[in-house]
């Protein structure tokens, strides 16, 4: 079995290498771009479809030529599959608003460094099967026709089988693991759940439940979809507990 194809935009040779190295026996192949420019080279030259092109991009916010935040928006604007492989996004420790503008521009999970090699290999799993479970699920309902019907809150519908969010005719935009969360609250509209339950019912998550970057996605959905997100009517917070998606909407 081919080793799974990663490519790390990291200015630090050594720690490139040390992730190499550890990847490696669990089946991961890991390309090195010492600067942005060379990391957005590798993917405009990547055959879309071939074996070689990557599967997640593990991407470091600080760069010697380029800002890590500008290189995410322009992964996602490059065309074909390429715009919508996982990012992981290396954080400096103590810059915790750099994580929250990561994330709203499209970066799919961050890390902050240093880290234990041991969780990065843990966040690249759950990433790759949550990507791979939002594409099968897709490619399933297409070939057999039998897709979930979309579903409507007033002027927001959710269409699960096209992935896609619109409001008002408007579409929204979302990471996969965005869409994954919002879907999981509208289907349970009315339901009050945890942060637990939710990271249970999206799957893929082999991290703390309490890990805080699951409140910063729920700022960017309701920045997508809601018409006031400071004060939201679709997806509401219970203090203490979780989150309720309100069934009545606008």
């Amino acid at each position: 079995m081919s080793p799974t194809p990663l490519l790390m935009i990291e200015d630090d040779a050594r720690l490139a290498a040390m992730v190499r190295d550890y990847l490696a026996p669990s089946g991961f192949a890991v390309q090195h771009a010492g600067t942005g420019a060379a990391g957005l080279a590798k993917l405009g030259a990547s055959p879309q479809g071939a074996e070689q092109a990557p599967q997640l991009i593990v991407l470091d916010l600080m760069l010697p030529d380029m800002d890590g935040l500008d290189i995410c928006r322009r992964i996602r604007s490059l065309p074909g599959a390429t715009a919508h492989t996982p990012i992981l996004m290396l954080t400096a420790k103590g810059d915790p608003m750099d994580r929250v503008i990561g994330l709203e521009i499209g970066a799919d999970d961050y890390l902050a460094k240093p880290f234990e090699p041991r969780e990065l290999l843990a966040r690249v799993r759950a990433l790759l099967r949550r990507h791979a479970q939002s594409s099968t699920s897709l490619s399933t309902d297409e070939g057999t026709g039998s897709g979930h019907p979309p579903l409507h809150f007033g002027s927001l519908t959710i269409d699960r089988d096209a992935r896609t969010v619109t409001v008002q005719g408007r579409s929204c935009e979302l990471t996969s693991y965005q869409f994954d969360l919002l879907v999981t609250l509208a289907e349970r509209a009315g339901r009050v759940l945890t942060r637990e339950q939710i990271m249970e019912a999206v799957r893929g998550r082999e991290l703390e439940a309490f890990d805080r970057s699951i409140d910063v996605h729920m700022g960017r959905i309701r920045a997508a979809i809601e018409a006031d997100p400071k004060a939201p009517k679709r997806i509401l917070t219970v203090r203490g507990v979780g989150y309720v998606f309100a069934r009545q909407q606008d």
